[in-house]
């Protein structure tokens, strides 16, 4: 009889101990994402005082480009490299490479857009490297294709430079912006996460616009209205993403509309025409001049997409930006005045930063 009894003190303790590892394992699966309710991409730019920023040391990466360089070109001042993003009623995770690169581990990462995505992808090849004190890697390139390889991880971080998503072909008549054509996207296929961007080369004009005439079904256009190009562009885009995305295996992001900072009346400095000489983000959440319409329209053809895909809205907090640029610090040196790209370290960090935390 006693033996009895202790068998079931002993078998209702237990029972007790499954009971609340359970409840605790469902409490843990039910535990809301750190940013659930928390919109990473509004905040203000603070200064950071515990020398946790930049990310990185740009002496450090040998694999950025001149017209990134700021530091190396000779730019003289470094506040702009001391400031983090702090969204309103949240923290970011602090970038982790090492632990990045064993999430992806075995997997393949590609950046497809212009100057904007090789600006971002050099800032993820910097923070990827840095984090390791002898990483293997190999580097190579494949048509228009970058390929930066973490040879311990098994992960590749790639480019496809191809500024307008759809096809630019070469035909009797001249250069054709095919705005219903995407054969490029062949190559994106398969790749486990993509990083989309297109839209500072929709506007360009004369000997920088690399097409002649634009064709929609069977017309050609010699020019047309350039949003609504950049629009039809979006759309046939968005039904590639419909027709070749598994979300089961496959992460899709759209970089927002990075912002120039060439006439400083947009952020309430009239007279000044270009970024020389910023040396300090603008304070607060707003930019005076507002965001641009581009960002409306992408907004808008990514509600229409059936698949998952995520806007990493980086318009606002890069409009604040403006001491971000390399100005007379880039390709061209004084010569030249860049305020389109951004220098490295800086603002693209704190893109993949956030994309870092949206991964999480």
């Amino acid at each position: 009889m006693i033996r009895c009894v202790s068998l079931r003190i002993g078998w209702t303790i237990f029972t007790l101990f499954v009971c609340i590892l359970i409840s605790l394992l469902v409490l843990l699966l039910q535990r809301p994402h750190p940013h659930k309710n928390c919109n990473l991409f509004r905040g203000s730019w603070i200064r950071d005082e515990t020398n946790n920023y930049p990310l990185y040391n740009s002496t450090h990466c040998p694999f950025i480009e001149h017209e990134f360089n700021c530091q190396r070109n000779g730019r003289p001042d470094k506040d702009y490299l001391k400031y983090r993003w702090k969204p309103h009623g949240c923290s970011l995770t602090r970038f982790d490479g090492r632990a990045f690169l064993r999430k992806f581990k075995g997997k393949s990462i590609m950046f497809v857009g212009d100057s904007l995505s090789r600006n971002q992808w050099q800032s993820l090849v910097c923070l990827l490297y840095t984090s390791q004190s002898r990483a293997n890697y190999n580097a190579t390139r494949v048509g228009n294709v970058s390929i930066f390889t973490f040879l311990d991880f098994g992960v590749q971080v790639m480019l496809d430079r191809t500024v307008y998503l759809v096809d630019v072909v070469m035909q009797a008549k001249g250069r054709i912006l095919k705005l219903d054509s995407i054969e490029g996207g062949k190559l994106w296929k398969g790749i486990d996460m993509l990083i989309f961007n297109t839209w500072h080369w929709w506007n360009r004009r004369g000997i920088s616009q690399p097409w002649d005439y634009i064709q929609i079904g069977s017309k050609y256009y010699k020019d047309m209205d350039r949003m609504v190009a950049f629009e039809r562009a979006l759309i046939t885009w968005a039904k590639w993403i419909d027709t070749n995305i598994d979300p089961s295996k496959q992460l899709v992001f759209f970089q927002g509309v990075s912002p120039s900072h060439y006439n400083g009346t947009d952020w309430s400095q009239p007279g000044v025409r270009s970024c020389s000489g910023q040396s300090r983000p603008l304070s607060g959440s707003s930019y005076p001049a507002g965001l641009p319409p581009a960002l409306a329209v992408q907004k808008n053809v990514l509600r229409t997409i059936k698949k998952p895909v995520t806007l990493l809205d980086v318009t606002a907090l890069s409009l604040l930006r403006k001491d971000g640029h390399p100005s007379i610090y880039g390709m061209s040196g004084s010569t030249g005045m860049d305020c389109t790209h951004w220098c490295l370290a800086g603002v693209p960090d704190t893109w993949n930063e956030l994309l870092y935390n949206l991964i999480l």
